[in-house]
């Protein structure tokens, strides 16, 4: 009996052996076919068992002689698209790679040209939409749909993202954003010059992202703790920060649980979430049985608001535009006697859902960092504040109109700021692509035609893209001593002159209007990215539906902080307020030094993308909020 498992077990041994070397073989031709340099690996970084131990595996391989590991060891690092940028692809000596495992290969690029033709050919370079599986929780939504599945989801959903819309979310990102300067000072005296140090910058983005997604994707009116909630019945419901009866937490509570426990409840099973003897395993759940719960009753609502051809105009509303549209094709479709090709409700929630996981995170993330890096950079948050001072004096920013003032605003340092922030530390770090399934594809890389085999991954790294010196405007860096300048935030980047400047695109294989909004991701009167080279929203017909809202999210924001306050990093762990005050402007000059150092390092130690990059496990970077002309720092600093 031994015997016999020990012989089956050495079947199974050898079976496995050699279906590791000969798929290793197999995809050593593939990879040398196609004409792309390549770089053959034991094991694929994005294979599963790697990622889930690789933190044991590193150290050891380390260990080894240096020229056995060192550059090819980057890309199987996590993070290193963020960590190392550059590094591989100057190690490989080119712009575009194929990594090759014996399980799978994935083609890793920074070069702007490929990029901007792998997003242009939706038809022949489709989303891995295989990758997005997880995210059907709810149901099939417009991220993990593709073809004809795809073009349904895309045209119902495209429909509310319009420049009338987009002046609604505009002058809501204004009001949300008092909001969280309100937050921010706390509950003490308002009149005060500075509230001491804030350590909830980052729950306070987040919370102002929450609010606008809820009035974006639901029409909802939600509110920062404090605030008084609406009055209207339904409203009020859903803005309570306390559960309503029936529930076990409040939406807003529902809404963030699902947003901040989201891995957990992309993989474990609602039933298993629920046994889980594991405090985020329960949070997970209840966040998601009580989200859902709300969706349902929301849902039913809005179709009865419908039915009764009621419309409560208070602005955007995503799934209150998706419910009309969808249950007005069925009553056409039911009264022709027509075929019904529209969602189901179950789609409807799906996507109103996925508007607010890809909308909310990442917004807020970008206007967390953009804060702190003005904070750091004194002489840029300056700068800033004179434009902000050029366009709207001290006019109450309830009385900025969208139409009149989003070019302008876009094409000043606000908007140098905001490019800079997102190329600098893009919302996501790499986007994943697929050769089309059904056949090989043709990528000119350098001139040359190569032949990309059907169903290869593919992965667009952003941070090295936006780094890569062959399409940015750089000069050597004053801060580092290198180069160039590309590893630093540089706002002024965004006003240098270049021949390579380009914002023509690659020809696309579809011409259909899928709807949402299609101009350009910056200004006209700013640099000009050559397409393929600044992709923080993707590009060509798969670009992210949501980036106009996302950014006249943040252009409303920062002018709205920075016309009334400077935002300082605080310097409590090495100075005390009385300290500070005694201090020469050159002892400022040096401790402000200190804590720029310690925010510059801890971006870069720090940040780490996990569905989007940002601080995790509670991390924060120390500042104060003060009123201008009140300020410790900034004032000494900004010459």
């Amino acid at each position: 009996m031994v015997s016999t498992v020990l012989g089956a077990l050495a079947l199974v041994g050898v079976w496995c052996v050699y279906k590791y070397f000969t798929g290793l073989r197999h995809n050593i031709v593939i990879a040398r076919r196609s004409g792309i340099p390549y770089i053959v690996y034991p094991i694929h970084p994005l294979n599963i068992l790697w990622q889930s131990t690789n933190m044991f595996w590193l150290p050891l391989i380390k260990k080894l002689p240096k020229s056995w590991w060192e550059g090819r060891i980057i890309v199987m690092h996590p993070d290193w698209s963020f960590k190392f940028n550059q590094a591989y692809f100057d190690w490989v000596g080119s712009q575009t790679v194929i990594v090759v495992g014996p399980d799978q290969m994935t083609l890793y690029t920074e070069d702007a040209e490929v990029i901007s033709q792998i997003t242009m050919r939706k038809e022949a370079f489709p989303k891995d939409i295989a990758r997005y599986g997880l995210l059907t929780m709810f149901g099939q939504n417009v991220v993990s749909t593709e073809g004809a599945i795809w073009r349904m989801h895309r045209k119902v959903t495209a429909s509310s993202f319009n420049e009338k819309n987009a002046a609604h979310t505009f002058a809501k990102a204004l009001e949300q954003t008092e909001g969280l300067v309100e937050y921010l000072f706390g509950d003490g005296d308002k009149s005060q010059d500075s509230t001491g140090t804030i350590k909830t910058l980052e729950h306070g983005t987040i919370v102002w992202a929450l609010n606008i997604i809820g009035y974006v994707g639901f029409g909802l009116r939600l509110i920062f703790p404090g605030q008084n909630p609406p009055e209207d019945p339904k409203q009020k419901k859903y803005a309570r920060l306390d559960a309503p009866p029936g529930y076990t937490m409040s939406f807003a509570a529902s809404l963030g649980g699902m947003l901040e426990r989201i891995i957990a409840i992309l993989i474990f099973p609602t039933t298993l979430l629920k046994y889980l003897p594991f405090e985020f395993a329960r949070e997970a759940w209840g966040s998601k049985v009580n989200y859902k719960k709300y969706m349902d009753e929301f849902l039913i609502d809005k179709i009865q608001e419908v039915r009764q051809g009621e419309r409560e105009q208070v602005g955007m509303d995503i799934m209150g535009e998706l419910v009309r549209s969808v249950y007005g094709e069925r009553e056409k479709n039911s009264a022709s006697g027509s075929a019904q090709n529209t969602l189901t409700d179950d789609e409807i929630i799906s996507n109103a859902f996925i508007m607010t996981l890809a909308g909310h995170e990442t917004t807020a993330n970008v206007l967390h960092f953009a804060v702190l890096l003005l904070a750091a950079n004194p002489k840029a948050q300056r700068r800033l504040q004179q434009d902000v001072d050029a366009l709207f004096g001290n006019t109450d920013p309830s009385t900025w109109n969208y139409e009149s003032i989003i070019n302008g605003l876009l094409a000043s340092y606000v908007g140098a700021c905001m490019n800079e922030t997102m190329r600098f530390l893009p919302p996501v770090t790499t986007i994943p692509k697929i050769v089309s399934p059904s056949s090989d594809q043709i990528l000119i890389v350098d001139g040359q035609r190569h032949s990309m085999p059907a169903g290869l991954s593919i992965n667009i790294v952003t941070p090295s893209t936006h780094r890569n010196p062959r399409y940015w405007p750089s000069q050597p860096s004053e801060r580092t001593g290198k180069p160039t300048d590309l590893e630093d935030w540089l706002p002024e980047r965004w006003y240098r002159n270049t021949n390579k400047s380009d914002s023509s695109g690659g020809n696309t294989d579809d011409e259909e209007d899928y709807g949402g909004f299609t101009g350009s991701d910056t200004s006209t009167s700013l640099y000009r990215p050559v397409r393929g080279s600044y992709v923080p929203f993707s590009d060509g017909p798969r670009s992210c539906l949501g980036r106009r809202i996302a950014v006249v999210e943040l252009a409303a924001a920062l002018p709205a902080i920075f016309q009334k306050y400077s935002v300082e990093l605080a310097v409590d762990d090495w100075a005390t307020d009385e300290e500070v005050a005694k201090m020469s402007p050159e002892e400022k000059r040096k401790l402000y030094g200190k804590a720029e150092e310690r925010c510059e390092k801890f971006i870069e130690e720090e940040t780490s993308a996990i569905i989007t990059l940002k601080f995790h496990n509670g991390q924060f970077v120390p500042i104060r909020l003060v009123k201008r002309g009140k300020e410790r720092f900034i004032s000494d600093l900004e010459l």
